[in-house]
């Protein structure tokens, strides 16, 4: 039975907010540190990561997801932090102040269908964020500039599609493609 890595995510397509973001993937980049940036045509948020699942389980997805009901909503990235910590970040990421109630609505949504076809919770919990660089070695200027940016604002993004994305890892990074997406009512 064949197998894919998925997940569910909203993508970030605003020209102008892609610009902001990587602006700020050059600054991080200049400071020295070992990263990894994430392309720009794969800047999303996840919603939910599903890993691997087999095609029966893609079409319970989709299914699920066709009776997901939303109204269009502005999503405004702003801010940047480290997961686990600022102090050791493995993740840079990108954080949402307006539309974040929105977005959590969208997860809780999701993850009440997502239990009903045998999914369990994700046990870290769920904070809207937009991952912009994986850490693989960091130094305090890159903390610094972090810090630095902790407000910054990147823009206001219109959400009103979920998609389904199939992940699959290359040496070069992972490619995403849109196995089913779900539009605002």
């Amino acid at each position: 039975m064949e197998r894919i890595r998925t997940f569910i995510a909203i993508d970030i397509e605003e020209p102008r907010v892609l610009r902001e973001i990587s602006k700020l993937q050059e600054e991080l980049r200049s400071v020295g540190s070992s990263l990894k940036l994430v392309e720009l045509r794969n800047i999303h948020l996840t919603l939910r990561f599903l890993g691997e699942v087999d095609l029966s389980t893609v079409e319970e997805v989709k299914e699920l997801m066709k009776g997901l009901e939303f109204k269009p909503f502005e999503m405004e990235l702003k801010g940047v932090g480290g997961f686990p910590s600022l102090e050791r970040p493995k993740v840079i990421w990108i954080g949402v102040s307006k539309g974040a109630e929105e977005v959590k609505r969208l997860h809780e949504l999701l993850e009440g269908g997502l239990k009903t076809i045998g999914f369990r919770p994700d046990p870290k919990g769920f904070e809207p964020h937009i991952t912009v660089a994986r850490v693989k070695r960091y130094s305090s200027e890159l903390i610094e500039r972090i810090r630095d940016n902790s407000d910054r604002i990147f823009g206001k993004v219109l959400v009103n599609e979920v998609r389904l994305k199939r992940s699959t890892l290359t040496p070069r990074g992972p490619i995403y493609d849109t196995l089913f997406g779900k539009r605002a009512l």
